[in-house]
């Protein structure tokens, strides 16, 4: 992997986190390209020592894993054209982070002639505590599986489903840290009713959201069983828990999952 021609169609927040954990991973800066849509946002990437342009087409020439990073409605064009003017390197593979784009449709765009894997990522990749989920097109193989998560390890962790589960996939975990960072904000914001200084409400809420999760990974123990060690009998934590419940905290937070599912299906536009 370390010496593999990569190119990032789009170099946003993610495509930038992606090329940065493939070179502090030590992979060969010479092989890695991308593109972004504007000369200003290519210059900004060169200044951190990585080639970029504009120019999609020249970026990918000889690339044996493209990175799909571009909005969904531009995925068709995008592929498309990299199909069939450009000069990847026979049978490269192609990564789409693009949410609600099936693998089909960039199968088609790429008129069948690569390999397409499905990768959805979220915010916290960029500081190497993410979580991506893969998904395979119809012509992957378990070999270009292992090169996907040769990229997308170092930056957290990584679980490859069927593609049916990818629109719910992004509703949570893409969607997801959108949502604690919400939760984080109104636990904070109770701490600061009561007196505490702004900045330490925020960074006691985010350490408690941090060590909650990390207990659910590293123990294994269900969220119910952790929350009953910490509710005891008339105490304080059954009672917030009750206000909790007053607001409908489970169904707003389960709805806010199914409506954002729904709407990462209608992304791309099929």
């Amino acid at each position: 992997m370390k010496s593999k021609r990569i190119t990032v169609v789009g170099a946003g927040v993610m495509g930038t986190a992606i090329l940065e954990s493939l070179i502090a991973r030590g992979h060969a800066p010479d092989s890695l390209r991308a593109t972004t849509r504007t000369a200003e946002s290519a210059a900004t990437l060169r200044e951190r020592g990585i080639d970029a342009s504009t120019d999609n087409l020249s970026a990918t020439e000889g690339a044996e894993i493209v990175i799909f990073s571009v909005k969904p409605m531009s995925i068709r064009q995008v592929a498309s054209a990299i199909a069939t003017e450009g000069r990847l390197a026979s049978g490269a593979l192609i990564v789409s982070i693009a949410a609600g784009v099936r693998s089909s449709v960039i199968e088609e765009a790429m008129e069948s002639s690569n390999p397409v894997i499905r990768a959805m990522p979220n915010l916290p990749c960029a500081i190497g505590r993410g979580m991506t989920v893969l998904s395979r097109g119809s012509t992957a193989t378990s070999d270009h599986v292992t090169m996907a998560r040769a990229m997308f390890e170092p930056m957290g962790r990584v679980a490859e489903l069927e593609e049916k589960h990818m629109d719910t996939v992004t509703g949570l975990s893409a969607s997801g840290p959108a949502f604690f960072y919400v939760i984080i904000e109104a636990l904070a914001d109770g701490a600061v009713a009561r007196g505490l200084p702004r900045n330490v409400a925020i960074e006691m809420a985010a350490q408690i959201a941090y060590g909650a999760g990390s207990m659910v990974l590293e123990t294994g123990r269900h969220p119910a069983a952790l929350k009953d060690e910490v509710t005891t009998p008339a105490g304080c934590t059954i009672a917030g828990i009750l206000a909790l419940e007053d607001g409908r905290i489970r169904s707003v937070m389960s709805r806010a999952v199914e409506v954002a599912s729904i709407r990462a299906g209608e992304l791309g536009g099929d």
